[in-house]
């Protein structure tokens, strides 16, 4: 197996197990792009922003429902200052987090996208990729 077709085994794998979650798990992302690019990707679960910093009351709310979290901001310096502060505000509010699925697709994807909104192209990419090696 080629070096994509094995990235994209992993990707594929990284967003199975992100579908496969129990339902009380919310995927938090940054922005609508992002929200929109975890769709194309067939991940149909409920996704939140936390766009505009209402960080602590989202953590709140979740607390108050329920819910558990998977954090899922860019992996550039912003997103990962962001995905620090969620987790600070998450554990104030006992809610439970995942923050190992943004690892997981962070090493797949490696330097080839920094964001969420990203992850359809170089899902796409990966795929054809692996298409035309095992063809060829």
């Amino acid at each position: 197996m080629g070096a994509s077709a094995e990235r994209f085994e992993k990707l594929s794998e990284v967003l199975r197990d992100l579908e496969e979650l129990p339902p009380e798990f919310v995927v938090l992302v940054e922005g609508q792009k992002d929200r929109s690019a975890l769709g194309i990707l067939g991940v149909q679960r409920e996704v939140r922003t936390v766009q505009g910093g209402g960080m602590f009351q989202l953590a709140e709310s979740l607390g108050r429902e329920g819910k558990k979290a998977v954090i899922m901001t860019d992996w550039d310096r912003t997103g990962g200052q962001l995905s620090r502060l969620l987790r600070e505000a998450l554990e104030s509010n006992q809610v439970e987090y995942d923050d190992q699925i943004r690892a997981r697709i962070s090493r797949v994807a490696r330097k080839d996208v920094k964001d969420v909104e990203s992850l359809p192209a170089l899902y796409s990419r990966l795929a054809t990729e692996a298409v035309r090696r095992r063809e060829g």
